[in-house]
């Protein structure tokens, strides 16, 4: 199968690496090509443009950090060009940001799925990211076997945009829950509490989430280096999520601050190491 992949950051050079794993031909782009040099070496095809990654390929996944970013990608992209490809939007954007996508796309000829994904660098590359796909039912079942490549169970959660949706309100969860962990972890260092007596507890209460072991250690050794989802990252899904809701005439007072906590986290300079960072807002020590 021939897919193209736009955007390798992080997580697009680890789904590159997974794909190429499975035997397919993988065609990359990426406005910083200083960014394609660890896909090619893996096997990739490198192309200097968006619309020639797209002409490579039937099916192509944008794994871009924002709709900015990929109304940024798609200008450069002749609009014949969009005609009978598959668009598999992965990135997180707004619900409306993505219905907004595919009129553009569908208008000339396109199909397009939005799917982002819950998982980080591990589960890129062992394909068992948890995908959220929404839109046409018929781009849904022509991305399947892409998709499955990617996540053992692909859930199809239905209109374009409840995806997005669903994909806010998880990373939601991401930094209401490490926030809270950090801040509880903090209080309980500063009293002198040993810090295995007091994870003893939480893992034996209801109130434990696999993810305080998984962020534990960094949080105690002050290290954020080698992110699997960087802290800006959050910090943008954490503002998409609050803008959205407003929209919706939801109460964000909680969120709110912890969106000023990361955004205190990102001035001590700490927007591209590990999210697990916000303790370092907490504690306002690096």
């Amino acid at each position: 199968m021939n897919i193209s992949l736009i955007g390798t950051g992080l997580m697009g050079q680890a789904l590159v690496e997974h794909l190429l794993e499975q035997k397919q031909q993988v065609t990359v782009y990426n406005r910083t090509a200083e960014n394609l040099t660890n896909s090619v070496g893996l096997g990739a095809v490198a192309v200097e443009t968006a619309q020639a990654a797209l002409e490579a390929s039937d099916i192509c996944l944008l794994m871009l950090s924002d709709a900015t970013a990929i109304n940024a990608v798609l200008t450069t992209i002749d609009a014949e060009y969009l005609t009978n490809k598959t668009i598999i939007q992965m990135g997180t954007i707004a619900p409306e940001e993505s219905r907004q996508l595919e009129a553009l796309i569908t208008a000339n000829g396109g199909n397009y799925l939005e799917c982002p994904v819950l998982g980080s660098l591990p589960e890129a590359r062992t394909g068992t990211l948890i995908l959220m796909a929404a839109g046409n039912q018929a781009s849904y079942k022509t991305a399947l076997p892409v998709l499955r490549m990617l996540g053992t169970d692909p859930q199809y959660i239905g209109a374009t945009g409840q995806g997005a949706t669903v994909k806010l309100a998880m990373n939601q969860l991401i930094a209401g829950l490490t926030s809270s962990f950090a801040l509880s972890l903090a209080l309980v260092e500063k009293e002198g509490i040993e810090t295995e007596q007091f994870m003893k507890i939480v893992r034996a209460s209801a109130l434990y989430a696999p993810t305080f072991d998984k962020k534990l250690n960094r949080m105690l050794d002050r290290d954020f280096s080698n992110p699997n989802f960087p802290t800006k990252h959050l910090a943008k899904d954490t503002h998409l999520f609050l803008s959205v809701a407003k929209q919706l005439g939801l109460e964000t007072c909680a969120l709110e601050g912890i969106s000023q906590l990361l955004d205190k986290t990102l001035e001590q300079g700490l927007a591209d190491t590990d999210y697990s960072a916000i303790m370092a807002g907490v504690t306002n020590t690096k």
